[in-house]
């Protein structure tokens, strides 16, 4: 699924480009008065986008310019989706494994973070674990975020999950290396009196 995402958003932005080239070059042409196609509405540095009849057609219509705004709106809001898409971390769908006799499989993503997750958890001192796989099928890499009880120490915690949780991952894909983000947030809990 994030295969095709990732070419619809590929075409998408190779057509607003092309799109955006072709109209550019075609008005800084007739902006110029050099030769542009017979069929392009701007034919010379004096022709406006829209003429005086144009603008004033829908001016006593009183659906015309909320309607114009609205869809302007529209526009601005689905462009500041797709460019915050862009900045979106996608999560990695399948983990290509060696197998050792020259060929491959191929480990479901999810899995891996579910098993890896469970590991997380189990640790002394983890009250909760959230893993997300990004990069490559030939290169994941991990982002870990843990819940840690009041008594958890950050520094073991991390040790721990280096040693056992990641280092099971990376031995069982076959993987040379797991590089991984960690995140550490502890429980929030009320203070304890002290006599």
């Amino acid at each position: 699924m994030t295969v095709v995402l990732r070419r619809v958003n590929r075409i998408l932005l190779g057509l607003a480009g092309l799109l955006l080239v072709v109209g550019g070059g075609a008005v800084l042409a007739a902006a110029l008065d050099l030769p542009v196609p017979s069929w392009w509405p701007w034919s010379g540095p004096a022709d406006v986008l829209l003429s005086t009849a144009g603008r004033q057609r829908w001016r006593d219509e009183g659906w015309w310019w909320p309607v114009v705004i609205a869809v302007l709106g529209v526009v601005v809001l689905l462009a500041l989706w797709w460019l915050l898409v862009q900045f979106r971390r996608a999560r990695l769908a399948e983990v290509l494994v060696e197998t050792g006799d020259g060929e491959a499989a191929v480990l479901r993503g999810r899995a891996l973070e579910s098993v890896l997750e469970a590991d997380a958890a189990a640790q002394e001192g983890v009250a909760k674990a959230r893993v997300a796989l990004t990069g490559r099928r030939t290169a994941p890499r991990t982002r870990v975020a843990l819940l840690l009880e009041p008594y958890a120490s950050p520094g073991d915690t991390l040790t721990t999950l280096s040693t056992k949780a990641l280092a099971h991952a990376r031995t069982s894909t076959g993987l040379p290396a797991l590089p991984t983000e960690a995140r550490l947030r502890a429980v929030k809990h009320r203070a304890r009196r002290v006599n």
